[in-house]
């Protein structure tokens, strides 16, 4: 562990959790959203007994949410090493979750653009103002789940549920790369884009949508981020 870094604990983790600490969900929900942030290094092992420990809780919930989090594709276990995080590589980002990303969206925009409501629209502005709020309050957490949730509302209405259970099970990594990238710019500028989304789904054209999903997905790698500090805090 880096000098100066901070490890979770029971406090940290979930101050409402019970004189027994942090249970299964809330486990899974804590390490995820450390791994998201960075909070732990990519080939970092986490270890049953120092994380139960640490989070002030019993060993099964820790078991119970690596193994999640290895089906999540954001750990792996290696026979005698335990449970290892898997970072999300700036070539994964731009070969792998981008391309796959972008096959995904445009199928299910252009099959949602017939099938969207009033109430979708609505839904789709409100998880811009939530962005707003969100860059008001400078919890990048709190953005990312929003914009994840706008693309999420399309691909619902979309009705393509295959696809979405694609989408699903790449979903965590991707979580993970729009935190990698949404840190590097300004919190206006993803309002913007979203903004610029829901203008171009409300106009129906296919055209016009794939053409504004195209330049809101296809990003540049962001530069490399800051280490930053082990403190962990409930997603």
């Amino acid at each position: 562990m880096a000098a100066g870094t901070e490890r979770p604990s029971a406090a940290v983790a979930d101050a409402g959790a019970g004189k027994s600490g942090p249970r299964g969900q809330q486990v899974v929900e804590i390490l995820r959203s450390a791994i998201i942030m960075g909070s732990y290094e990519p080939g970092e092992r986490l270890i049953e007994a120092t994380l139960s420990t640490e989070l002030g809780t019993s060993r099964g919930p820790v078991r119970e949410a690596l193994r999640q989090l290895e089906n999540e594709g954001l750990v792996m276990s290696f026979p005698y090493r335990g449970a290892v995080v898997l970072g999300v590589s700036d070539e994964e980002v731009q070969q792998v979750l981008i391309p796959i990303r972008l096959t995904l969206e445009r199928y299910s925009f252009a099959r949602a653009l017939d099938r969207m409501t009033d109430d979708d629209f609505a839904e789709l502005g409100k998880q811009i103002w939530l962005m707003e709020q969100a860059g008001k309050a400078n919890d990048l957490l709190k953005l990312v789940e929003a914009d994840l949730c706008f693309h999420e509302i399309v691909m619902t209405a979309s009705g393509q549920l295959h696809t979405m259970q694609i989408w699903r099970t790449i979903w965590p990594r991707i979580r993970a790369y729009f935190y990698r990238y949404e840190r590097s710019r300004s919190f206006e500028e993803t309002v913007i884009e979203h903004r610029a989304l829901l203008a171009a789904l409300q106009t129906r054209d296919p055209e016009i949508v794939l053409a504004q999903l195209e330049r809101h997905i296809a990003v540049p790698a962001p530069p490399a981020p800051p280490k930053l500090a082990r403190k962990v805090r409930p997603a």
